[in-house]
């Protein structure tokens, strides 16, 4: 890598590391060490490939999903995690609530998705947390389209039933993960 190319790597990865971060948390359950670690490998990935690169940020999305997506096809023994302390608020989440119950939503939406299956809680953060369509999930996660609508409403079921008081938020509304603006909490292993 050249110098220039050089320097606007390190400029995007000090722009986009944190919200990069952020999905990378809710992929890898709410676990920050596993997130740091996928993060950093797909840093790693695109850093050799820098000039070839068209859009950097979709292109290290696409990483962490697929670096995701092998993850759980390796089926790797699941681990319970234990959230620390809940994590800080920047306003509701939900609109029309205020901030405690807003903070207790997202708290309890963390919980829930970190008991799913990985499988479960990818196809739920790229449906509804990066709001990516159906035939575009199905293509990053290399399954077919009636797979993702059956796995995507299996989780949501599940969420359900992990998470009961989801259903205070009203018929017709479907759950949704925490938004942008959270700040990852730290897990301990």
């Amino acid at each position: 890598m050249d110098a220039a190319a050089d320097e606007t790597f390190r400029d995007f990865v000090a722009n986009r590391s944190s919200a990069l971060l952020k999905t990378a948390v809710l992929l890898s359950g709410g676990d920050r060490h596993a997130a740091e670690d996928l993060l950093q490998n797909a840093l790693i990935k695109v850093a050799s490939r820098w000039n070839r690169v068209d859009e950097p940020e979709a292109y290290v999305r696409r990483i962490l999903y697929r670096q995701q997506v092998s993850r759980w096809r390796l089926k790797w023994p699941r681990r319970e995690l234990s959230v620390a302390e809940p994590p800080e608020t920047s306003g509701p989440a939900v609109p029309g609530t205020d901030a405690s119950a807003a903070a207790e939503l997202r708290v309890v939406m963390r919980g829930a998705l970190a008991r799913l299956t990985a499988r479960q809680r990818t196809v739920l953060v790229l449906r509804y947390f990066e709001d990516l369509p159906e035939a575009e999930v199905a293509r990053l996660l290399g399954c077919s389209v009636g797979t993702v609508r059956s796995t995507t409403h299996r989780s949501l079921a599940r969420l359900r039933a992990l998470a009961p008081e989801l259903a205070s938020l009203g018929p017709g509304h479907e759950p949704q993960p925490p938004s942008r603006d959270f700040s990852p909490v730290e897990v301990r292993r």
